[in-house]
């Protein structure tokens, strides 16, 4: 089992920007692929970011390539989302996931094994 567990959502102006962390606890965290997902109300969750289990692998969905990034610390268990110049379309709950995939980025929500409880991020126009 993997426990994970999100942090750092809130509220922000449009154009500013946020970092979301995720602490993983239970198993060999440099196991895991991970990524980040996110739903909106009334939206099916979607797929935001992923990196492999040595973070020399991402992918992003086109709606934040070249605004978010992706990063991880092994030796402090957590993966990292920083987000800037942010829209209100990015208003949403932000999901951390795990998956025993780990060699490559996945960004299927499907694979992932394990999902924290999530974090509320929005942004005010």
């Amino acid at each position: 089992q993997v426990q994970l567990v999100e942090s750092g959502g809130g509220l922000v102006q449009a154009g500013g920007s946020l970092r979301l962390s995720c602490a993983a606890s239970g198993r060999t965290f440099s196991n895991y692929g991970m990524a980040w997902f996110r739903q909106a109300p009334g939206k099916e969750r979607e797929f935001v970011a992923a990196i492999n289990w040595s973070g020399g692998t991402t992918a992003y969905a086109d709606s934040v390539k070249g605004r978010f990034t992706i990063s991880r610390d092994n030796a402090k268990n957590t993966v990292y989302l920083q987000m800037n110049s942010l829209t209100p379309e990015d208003t949403a709950v932000y999901y951390c996931a795990a998956t025993q995939r780990s060699l490559s980025v996945v960004t299927m929500k499907n694979v992932y094994d394990y999902w924290g409880q999530g974090t509320q991020v929005t942004v005010s126009s």
